[in-house]
């Protein structure tokens, strides 16, 4: 797996875009994704829907990957870092949590993340509803009450659509960086991507396995 970097400062602190859909705050020796959605597998298999397994797996693969090549020590998730309710993919994930042991995780919640307060206990995550550590705000959305507030967030899905000759078309997911929000992609390979939600005044930095592109 490639990981390439895009670094950027904001508000003087140094963050590192990645291609692998998250992003590495140096100071905070932090990265920050969104939208993991795990469970979204185990949930479309329960409703007799099949599934392969390498979905979550690969989407764990990642993360490791991340976090030993950045040596992070904490995981912010702003947002769905679950999909539904408790189904086999926890097992997964709790397994995968057991390499990690010195990680600390924070989930902002999102709309997605209704698992009970025992289980997140279990998997030993800190959940709240909103993270201020300055000069940053971490929600899983950026709303109008927050328009006061530098914030990072997911919950859009971001891409964009890339146009060539004739019919050719190309959707490649996306960070919107904007003055007062960043938005990140989700970090997922199981979602589709919202090509239609472009902010205005916003810097857009797309990837694609390799490389990492600023429109």
């Amino acid at each position: 797996m490639n990981i390439a970097e895009e670094f950027i400062k904001i508000r003087n602190e140094e963050l590192v875009l990645t291609n692998q859909r998250a992003i590495y705050w140096k100071r905070e020796n932090a990265l920050i994704l969104s939208d993991l959605h795990i469970g979204k597998t185990g949930h479309f298999k329960k409703h007799g829907i099949p599934m392969p397994d390498a979905i979550l797996q690969k989407d764990l693969e990642r993360l490791e990957a991340l976090t030993l090549h950045f040596k992070a020590k904490y995981l912010f998730v702003v947002g769905d870092l679950f999909h539904a309710e408790a189904n086999e993919d926890m097992t997964t994930f709790k397994n995968w949590l057991l390499k990690f042991e010195f990680l600390k995780i924070i989930l902002i919640k999102g709309n997605h993340d209704r698992l009970s307060k025992t289980m997140m206990v279990d998997f030993n995550i800190q959940v709240e509803i909103e993270l201020e550590i300055d000069p940053f705000l971490l929600v899983h959305e950026h709303l109008e009450i927050h328009k006061e507030n530098f914030t990072i967030s997911g919950h859009t899905h971001p891409g964009v659509l890339l146009k060539g000759k004739g019919r050719q078309r190309l959707k490649l997911p996306c960070y919107q960086v904007a003055s007062n929000q960043i938005i990140l992609p989700a970090f997922s390979l199981f979602t589709g991507l919202n090509t239609r939600a472009q902010l205005k005044d916003t810097v857009t930095y797309a990837f694609t396995e390799t490389s990492i592109f600023k429109f």
